[in-house]
């Protein structure tokens, strides 16, 4: 039978790392596989529960990382540490179901599929601004990117050997882990659930850090803002022009002086923002390059026991 590798990203979820053990032993009793738990620089006793696991599973398995480098960067050791012939990424939080598994590992062992990914059909229990936002972000994404991310898609997919090293091809520092699986392509059967809380703990996730996630995202995978910018200096230069002759014109012709200290202080104001906003998008970019050049490691492994090659 087919190794399944599950990559699990966990930061502070010392609440629920054994939690989800039991699940998913008990989901798949009858399958073989191994359970890469990525210790993302938890400052709780994450990591202590994750070994004591480890002593008692041979088929768990653990990296810890020096640090935190986000959950991208976790998903990414964890891919390049797997060794199954299938590979799964999902939550600790159990808000990825495990009770859909058998069905993705079905869709991509028996059925001419590359990757079982599952999509969030409902948003329950989430507060409605956030359910709106991210309704608009996968909008935008689609319209500026030309990628047709699927609404509710998430990171929970089972995926070949093909698919993984393919991904693992893509070493960019900044990575948005939606839009790469998106990216490689291949056949994808998508699964659909209703939204499930989570199983214990509190998230870490903050809408702060949801609208940096959504930039990055967007940014790694469209031009589309410097585009905008450019776009935008064009229409409001023409503007500009336009207005200026009918000044001209006004004066020549009626003597009127020019007047309006109000639509003066306006008109500076707005193209003053976007001028900001135009540097601010190409300083994004340049910030993003500037960064990949440096070519620094995605992360940096404090303790395994898998071995290092």
């Amino acid at each position: 039978m087919n190794l399944l590798s599950i990559v699990v990203p966990c930061f502070n979820e010392e609440e629920t790392v054994e939690i989800f053990s039991k699940e998913i032993n008990k989901t798949l009793n009858e399958h073989n596989f191994e359970i890469i738990f990525i210790n993302d620089g938890s400052g709780d006793n994450t990591l202590n529960n994750i070994k004591k696991l480890a002593d008692e599973n041979s088929n768990i398995k653990y990296i810890s990382f020096s640090r935190n480098f986000g959950k991208e960067s976790a998903i990414y050791a964890g891919l390049k540490n797997a060794t199954g012939d299938l590979v799964c990424v999902m939550d600790v939080d159990l808000q990825h179901p495990p009770s859909l598994l058998p069905e993705m590992i079905e869709s991509v062992s028996n059925e001419d599929y590359d990757v079982a990914a599952a999509r969030r059909t409902s948003r329950k229990g989430e507060p409605k601004i956030k359910s709106f936002f991210s309704h608009m972000f996968y909008k935008v994404f689609k319209r500026i990117t030309k990628m047709d991310l699927v609404e509710g898609a998430t990171d929970y997919r089972v995926m070949t050997r093909q698919v993984v090293d393919s991904i693992l091809q893509l070493k960019e520092y900044n990575r948005f882990s939606k839009g790469l699986f998106q990216w490689v392509g291949f056949n994808t059967k998508w699964i659909c659930y209703e939204n499930v809380e989570r199983v214990a703990g509190q998230t870490t996730w903050s809408y702060w850090g949801l609208i940096k996630y959504s930039i990055e995202g967007l940014v790694a995978f469209s031009t589309m803002p410097l585009t905008i910018s450019i776009l935008l200096g064009t229409i409001f230069s023409i503007v500009a022009f336009i207005y200026m002759i009918v000044i001209v014109i006004r004066y020549l012709l009626y003597s009127d002086p020019v007047q309006g200290f109000a639509t003066i202080m306006c008109s500076l104001l707005l193209l003053g923002g976007i001028q900001l906003l135009s540097i601010g998008a190409l300083g994004k970019y340049l910030e993003k390059t500037y960064i990949e050049t440096k070519n620094r490691p995605i992360f940096i492994i404090k303790e395994s026991n898998i071995d290092q090659n």
